[in-house]
């Protein structure tokens, strides 16, 4: 199996636990005063898988050459860098 495939599905993996740790906890996060239904010790648990699975995207992006700074932005908006494209001077002697 090619590494590119196999570090995709794995990407894939990483985001689907993150989602749906993040989605059990804005389930169970407590509303008006009622105590938390996880206890301490799984509240924290939960932050370290968290914190193993953004580390470990953040090796996987480094391994492809992806930028973990990219954020989005407005067609119209102006950016703060402008890209210059350069020609390779021609072999002619004038």
């Amino acid at each position: 199996m090619d590494d590119k495939a196999e570090l995709s599905k794995e990407q894939q993996i990483m985001r689907a636990m993150r989602k749906t740790l993040t989605s059990v906890v804005r389930d169970c996060a407590p509303r008006d005063g009622v105590p938390s239904p996880l206890s301490p010790d799984t509240v924290e648990n939960v932050r370290m898988c968290l914190g193993l699975i953004s580390a470990r995207e953040a090796e996987l992006a480094e391994a492809l050459g992806l930028s973990r700074n990219e954020r989005p932005h407005y067609t119209d908006e102006t950016q703060a860098t402008q890209s210059m494209q350069f020609m390779p001077p021609s072999d002619k002697k004038h």
